[in-house]
């Protein structure tokens, strides 16, 4: 019966996808039965994972699959975002500039290999992702700054070295970023951490993985001797499902359908305008906030269509947020009011900057000599004011965001493209300035730190302020504010760096935040103890399915 529906859910998806006229049949039945038969979870992904390295688990997709299989070292609690024991035994010993961390390792976890999770391992764990391995091609790690090395003091205590001030390494041993993993699997290389290893990469966390379909599918099993859930957590031991089925199922329809007719239990990505479906009895839907960096535009200045401030600010008193967020969107996407959502670590509002003003944007554009063309289109000195953006696939109606500000550009002779392409073709545009100007992105993570992630130079860049072909750095005192962010010791310095940043940036109008983005799930009421972590990526191990 369960291979009949995966097979349903699978041609459903290819159906899709291939946009053929195939009609869906419910002789699978139901998978789902109850708890103490050992019903297996149906979890519908938008889009595929593409490794499985957890410092790159920051891509939902990824995230998703690493917080079923990893644990760590401190555990965020997603309602008070405060820092609790996991497989650290207690919270670490800090220094008061906070360049030393001592960890007291829980004894007796082990790995689904039958290793040991102990002091020796987690530095190696550490190591590798606070220097990464270039021979390896594995990044740094963003959430982790300034990092010197660790030592395993005995076998279950672990001290970390900073080179200057770390306030958010607890935070950072905290995230999908730091999911612990096997000594075994540390020694593989970037490819090797790639779709097709999955279930070769050993974690202690609950479920284990044990089969993929390339692009398509991953089984996974519940481990059945786990007993190291985080002690706040009221359910311990094993977990009560039997496993989780992960179909990728790129078409909303299909996952809207699969759930809403209940051949699925949970998908992800719900679109606003099918969120009224989840109205219905039995259904519900789980708005999980990522506490991060906004939802927004990313203005790279560093171009020479978008050095002039007076263009930038133009492009944003151009854009109607609210309309676009009106439009497109439901209460699970508050209009933003700054860079940082209002329950991130740091939050200012800077909602002043972003106000609509078209007469405004058409007064600073000519002003900066941007005079309109036969066509419509403004010039100057020989060029068109035509700007690329992205595609963001991970994120909620991005193709749906850009026409709407396409339209509300053009009758003030903005001309604005979208680049089109599937996830490794926007992963490659994205990194030049002169393939992509305006980059359409979020990312989540509850600590102060998210800020100095997504913009920083040696981080995403995503302004691309660092010129990677000349190594030149468009403005360095972007930078300099960032830095300062991850290398102030106290929350109240880190609170007050984090606002210097944010206001910088809505000065120099670096960035349009549009809304406070949610990781929007939908569910059969059949599934009981669903949660998710800080920043919204899913978690099964406390979860039920009722007959």
């Amino acid at each position: 019966m369960k291979k009949r529906h995966l097979s349903w859910i699978a041609a459903a998806a290819a159906c899709a996808i291939a946009l053929t006229g195939c009609s869906a049949s419910t002789a699978g039945g139901d998978a789902s039965g109850s708890a103490a038969e050992g019903a297996t979870l149906t979890y519908l992904e938008p889009q595929t994972w593409n490794t499985l390295y957890p410092p790159a688990g920051g891509f939902y997709p990824n995230g998703g699959v690493l917080n079923q299989i990893t644990d760590r070292l401190l555990y965020q609690n997603p309602e008070t975002k405060e820092l609790e024991p996991w497989i650290a035994a207690e919270l670490p010993e800090v220094n008061d500039d906070a360049t030393e961390y001592t960890f007291k390792i829980r004894e007796g976890v082990t790995y689904s290999d039958g290793t040991p999770l102990n002091a020796e391992n987690v530095v190696k764990n550490l190591d590798l992702f606070g220097l990464g391995d270039k021979d390896a091609a594995l990044p740094v790690s963003e959430a982790i700054n300034n990092y010197d090395h660790g030592e395993a003091v005995d076998e279950y205590t672990a001290k970390f070295f900073f080179t200057a001030p770390s306030p958010g390494f607890g935070q950072a041993v905290s995230t999908i970023n730091s999911g612990l993993i096997s000594n075994d699997t540390l020694d593989r290389t970037n490819e090797q951490f790639g779709p097709g290893n999955a279930a070769e990469i050993i974690g202690s966390g609950p479920f284990v993985i044990t089969d993929e379909k390339l692009g398509s599918e991953l089984t996974f099993e519940t481990r059945e001797d786990y007993n190291w859930a985080p002690p706040s957590n009221e359910h311990q031991g094993a977990a009560q499902i039997a496993g989780i089925d992960l179909i990728v199922a790129s078409e909303a329809s299909v996952r809207v359908g699969t759930v809403t007719s209940g051949q699925a239990d949970i998908a992800r990505t719900i679109p606003a305008p099918d969120e009224a479906q989840f109205a219905a009895p039995g259904l519900s839907l789980v708005a999980a906030p990522t506490n991060g960096v906004n939802n927004g535009l990313n203005f790279r200045a560093g171009h020479e269509l978008l050095s002039d401030i007076d263009v930038r600010r133009a492009i944003i008193a151009g854009i109607d947020r609210e309309a676009i967020v009106e439009t497109l969107f439901s209460d699970s996407y508050p209009l933003a009011t700054g860079v940082l959502a209002k329950g991130a670590l740091g939050y200012t509002d800077t909602s002043e900057f972003y106000v609509h003003d078209p007469k405004l944007a058409e007064k600073l554009l000519d002003e900066a000599g941007w005079k309109p063309g036969s066509d419509g289109v403004r010039e100057k000195d020989g060029q068109r004011l035509s700007l690329t953006f992205n595609e963001a696939l991970p994120q909620p109606r991005s193709r749906d965001v850009v026409t709407l500000v396409q339209e509300q550009l053009a009758p003030l002779g903005i001309e604005v493209s979208l680049f089109s392409g599937d996830q490794a073709a926007q992963d490659q545009a994205v990194q030049d300035a002169n393939t992509i100007q305006v980059y359409h992105s979020m990312v989540g993570r509850a600590d102060y730190d998210v800020l100095k992630s997504q913009l920083f130079s040696a981080n995403r860049n995503t302004l691309r302020n660092l010129d990677t072909a000349t190594g030149k750095v468009f403005d360095q005192k972007l930078d300099d504010l960032l830095a300062e962010i991850a290398s102030v010791p106290t929350a109240d310095e880190r609170q007050a760096a984090s606002a210097a940043a944010q206001q910088y940036l809505a000065e120099e109008a670096y960035v349009l935040p549009f809304f406070e983005e949610s990781q929007v799930y939908g569910l059969s009421d059949k599934v009981q103890g669903f949660e998710t972590e800080s920043i919204g990526r899913p978690s099964f191990y406390d979860v039920t399915i009722a007959e």
